[in-house]
């Protein structure tokens, strides 16, 4: 990004827009993409190419409002009457220079075609830039209209003339303009039109009809000029934006075997040389670290995750944190809170929930343990549960160092078992355990020879004495 060309630059995002074709209860530009609400994107563009950022939002926008941040300056369109008629309302928080309109419902835009706009613009001395497309398919756009190569106007798709609609360059609703020039042309607009607004686009062809110099500059991808109006275009935009995460995750030295079926938000970051195997997903603001190996059908949300950590298949892992040389799987479970010691071993049909398990340690196979802290080089043998619950309260599990516990140990909290302790299978343990003890909870075997036999012999002759009654 080239600061000097961007400096004093002002964006205006347009957000008062209902959203009426998402049939959704929330506003448009709240629903998700890939990790970030829609006016995620052009918040985090207008942050990237502009030193001040105006939102315009609608009523009822106390959410759009808190996802902008303190940083960004705020102003209502109360009524809805048209793009014009909302970029007036961003005038009294706007700088005396260049003004740069962003649409909040266009997620693709890159802020390297921003700056090719603004950078066209302040050369050539533009009262208004444009930004076009060029499209197959123009239908329900703006047309660009031009007389001698020089942009006259923009006429609305609903508007236009049958010959008008052929056009294939569109409006993507994308500007910039030089604010001296901006306002007073605005303050001409007039509600002429089919749908009775104030329409921005009618200052274009006011600035044109009084001389002033107006440029285009059309995307490289129409694809960027993709607005998202309904839900059949949000998938379709996920669908180009997932692959753009892809792509830049692999040209950074990550593999992934198989993109098409892999998701991965946009909030994810993953170092060099891990390798993601198909049919996984990751998301929230997850870190994988470098040479990891994360394994089919793995769900990943919102987790931390340290170098060389190997996740075979079918891990979910939630609010987690995952440290170096660390093994999981297959089908274990991390709640929130759970923490992953390094070279820890987690196996499979293991759930952990805010626990944390120290370096080294090892639960196998099948375990609860939640609410529990547990030292370094500690064994949890297989049906091992941490009895953390009492119906009313969550109580804590305490296993010192170098502890072993036994299968199908009950440890009921809350308790500590002390360091290199040593609790014996098929154990139910609600006392303290000192360091070092042995701790053996469990009846006394009752053997009596001979009774299988006697059992059995029993139960065949009165099946046969039943059979014969009933012939």
């Amino acid at each position: 990004m080239n600061d000097a060309t961007m400096k004093g630059l002002t964006a205006v995002i347009l957000a008062a827009g209902e959203g009426k074709r998402m049939r959704s209860r929330q506003p448009k530009v709240l629903h998700p993409m890939c990790g970030r609400p829609l006016i995620g994107y052009a918040l985090r563009l207008g942050r990237a190419v502009a030193d001040r950022l105006v939102l315009v939002v609608g009523k009822n926008a106390d959410g759009v409002r808190a996802i902008a941040g303190a940083d960004v300056r705020g102003v209502e369109q109360s009524e809805r009457l048209g793009t014009g008629h909302a970029v007036l309302q961003a005038k009294p928080e706007c700088g005396d220079g260049a003004i740069v309109v962003l649409a909040a419902d266009m997620p693709l835009l890159q802020a390297e075609t921003i700056e090719r706009l603004v950078t066209h613009h302040r050369e050539t001395g533009a009262a208004a830039t444009i930004l076009t497309a060029v499209v197959a398919d123009p239908k329900g756009y703006g047309r660009v209209l031009r007389q001698g190569g020089r942009v006259t106007r923009i006429v609305e798709d609903r508007d236009a003339t049958d010959d008008q609609k052929k056009i294939a360059e569109i409006n993507t609703s994308i500007y910039c303009f030089e604010a001296s020039r901006l306002w007073p042309a605005l303050a001409q607009v007039k509600p002429d039109n089919d749908q009775g607004e104030y329409y921005l686009t009618d200052a274009i062809a006011i600035l044109a009809r009084a001389g002033a110099r107006i440029e285009a500059v059309t995307v490289s991808d129409p694809t960027e000029a993709m607005g998202v109006n309904d839900r059949k275009q949000l998938a379709a935009a996920a669908l180009i934006q997932r692959r753009r995460i892809l792509d830049r995750l692999m040209f950074a030295g990550v593999t992934i075997l198989d993109p098409d079926t892999t998701y991965i938000e946009d909030t994810v970051s993953i170092g060099a040389d891990t390798v993601i195997y198909p049919q996984v997903l990751i998301e929230g603001a997850s870190t994988i670290g470098s040479e990891c190996i994360v394994a089919s059908g793995c769900q990943i949300s919102s987790t931390a995750i340290g170098d060389r950590v190997r996740l075979k298949p079918y891990c979910v892992l939630t609010e987690s944190v995952v440290e170096d040389g660390a093994m999981l799987g297959p089908f274990c479970h991390l709640r929130p809170k759970a923490h992953v010691g390094p070279d820890a071993h987690i196996g499979n049909f293991v759930e952990l929930k805010k626990t944390t398990m120290g370096r080294g340690s090892k639960a196998n196979h099948l375990a609860y343990l939640g609410d529990a802290t547990i030292g370094e080089d500690v064994n949890v043998g297989a049906g091992t549960i941490t009895c953390n619950y009492d119906g009313f309260d969550k109580h804590e599990t305490t296993i010192e160092d170098g502890a072993f516990v036994g299968t199908n140990s009950s440890l009921v909290a809350p308790i500590t078992i002390g360091a290199g302790s040593y609790i014996g299978a098929g154990s139910t343990v609600t006392k303290d355990v000192p360091p070092d003890a042995l701790v053996v909870e469990r009846s006394p075997q009752v053997t009596k020879e001979g009774w299988a036999a006697r059992w059995r012999a029993a139960n065949v002759a009165k099946k046969a004495g039943k059979t014969k009654k009933e012939a």
